[in-house]
């Protein structure tokens, strides 16, 4: 390692990219800094993932007391306190932010508090500390995109959504992709009046249509006021409550409205113009398969290079970073099957190619679905209904896509996940024996195909 510099990598945020960067690299024995302005931990561990899924959680309680009462059970109507649930919610993220900070100072990075931004190539400024660097790596991830609308000031996004002091009866959500769906669910499972509006005729637009077909009825089923085919063109107090305004004219009164039109790579404050670092058509840094920027000693992970914008994503860029550049073992991050999870109501979770992709991808190919109740969900005569999908390639059996929709989604798909990574066959699926009974056991007994292309 060169000493000419500080330090021989600095890396610009906090989040579990750069954390993970930060550390990994250090083991190597390089010196290495790390600059963060706010909490550590980044979005998923402070406002994102983590509360969440903790918010999701504690959503599904009014559901899973009503099935309580289809086994035998008498329940009194049972009571939420909003209070009681961000409470407690704090104390786990402080949890976990200590851990973060912790593990980076046992792991030899020094921290320093502070927003960095670019005076040369091998230089930032953290609030008038120059520091300098051989290798720097930029990991500051994302932030919400604010609709430009009359009244947007009114607007909160996820992040105020996690510390309101009291939740509101009646709640709008604007938008139509997977943060609009997860919070839309946790408001209406909370029994608060929800409405979606979106502009297009489903929520998740890139998801398998299929998908989304099926999705959409539930979200139906589940009571949520669907406002699809609609934009918000104004928005207006009227003493506490606010008066949205749609693209039709038509308006409709509530008492807190948020934004989830979707999220930026936070790159403003960094000047980067300075260093001539490239950013791509949507605004993302430009990086190659090793994550390397234009800048060649300057790199860039996570949400902030807008790939694949997951935190285990982030965490592996940032190990083949290290790979690369401190331990000698040149590699990059395969995009491919990483299964993603959608933690509404119900729960969504897909692996590999939509059937639309798959159709692109490849000549010839087998469909098979299946449509069911959960066992769980049978005695109580509840009527959600699971959906699961797989896209089969003919010319090697292989399977290309699976998707799930239902209770514990995720939980199923990541082994599978495994098994496509491995390049599993069809028949591969044909020959594994289920295990009875349960949902994922669909999986692999599904045998007569619901369609094919080509």
């Amino acid at each position: 390692m060169t000493h000419s510099f500080d330090y021989d990598l600095i890396v610009i945020g906090g989040g579990s990219g750069g954390v993970r960067g930060a550390r990994m690299a250090a083991t190597t024995g390089a010196k290495v800094a790390l600059i963060e302005g706010d909490r550590m931990g980044g979005t998923c561990v402070i406002r994102g993932c983590v509360p969440k899924k903790l918010l999701s959680y504690a959503a599904h309680g009014f559901e899973e007391v009503g099935l309580l009462n289809g086994y035998g059970y008498t329940t009194d109507q049972p009571k939420f306190d909003w209070r009681t649930l961000i409470a407690a919610k704090d104390r786990e993220i402080n949890r976990l932010e200590g851990i973060y900070n912790t593990l980076l100072e046992k792991g030899n990075v020094e921290v320093i508090r502070g927003w960095a931004r670019f005076l040369d190539a091998r230089t930032v400024d953290v609030a008038g500390k120059l520091l300098t660097a051989n290798t720097i790596l930029i990991a500051t991830g994302g932030q919400a995109r604010m609709p430009d609308i009359p009244g947007a000031e009114h607007f909160i996004t996820s992040n105020e959504a996690f510390d309101l002091k009291t939740l509101p009866e009646r709640i709008a959500i604007y938008g139509g992709g997977y943060i609009a769906v997860e919070f839309a669910g946790i408001f209406n499972g909370l029994g608060r009046d929800t409405h979606l509006i979106y502009r297009g005729d489903k929520p998740l637009r890139d998801f398998d249509e299929h998908v989304r077909e099926h999705f959409y009825d539930e979200l139906k089923n589940k009571g949520l006021h669907l406002h699809m085919g609609r934009s918000i063109t104004q928005i207006e107090a009227a003493g506490t409550a606010q008066i949205l305004t749609f693209d039709d004219e038509t308006k409709l009164e509530v008492d807190l409205v948020m934004a989830a039109t979707g999220r930026i790579p936070k790159v403003k404050s960094l000047e980067l113009d300075t260093v001539g670092v490239a950013l791509n058509a949507s605004g993302a840094i430009q990086v190659d398969a090793f994550s390397q920027t234009s800048v060649p000693h300057i790199y860039a992970v996570g949400d902030v290079t807008d790939r694949m914008t997951l935190t285990p994503v982030a965490i592996n860029e940032a190990m083949a970073f290290v790979d690369t550049v401190f331990r000698g073992v040149p590699r990059s991050q395969s995009y491919a099957n990483i299964a993603t999870a959608v933690f509404s109501n119900p729960e969504i979770c897909t692996l590999g190619l939509t059937e639309a992709q798959a159709r692109e991808a490849y000549p010839k190919g087998r469909i098979y679905t299946s449509s069911f109740r959960a066992m769980k969900h049978i005695l109580p005569d509840y009527g959600e209904r699971t959906f699961m999908k797989i896209l089969v390639e003919d010319a090697g059996d292989r399977v290309v896509g699976l998707h799930v929709v239902g209770h514990a989604a995720a939980e199923m798909v990541q082994g599978f996940a495994v098994a496509m990574n491995a390049g599993a066959t069809k028949a591969h699926f044909d020959a594994t024996v289920g295990i009875h009974p349960t949902s994922a056991e669909e999986l692999v007994t599904m045998r007569e195909p619901s369609g094919t292309w080509g």
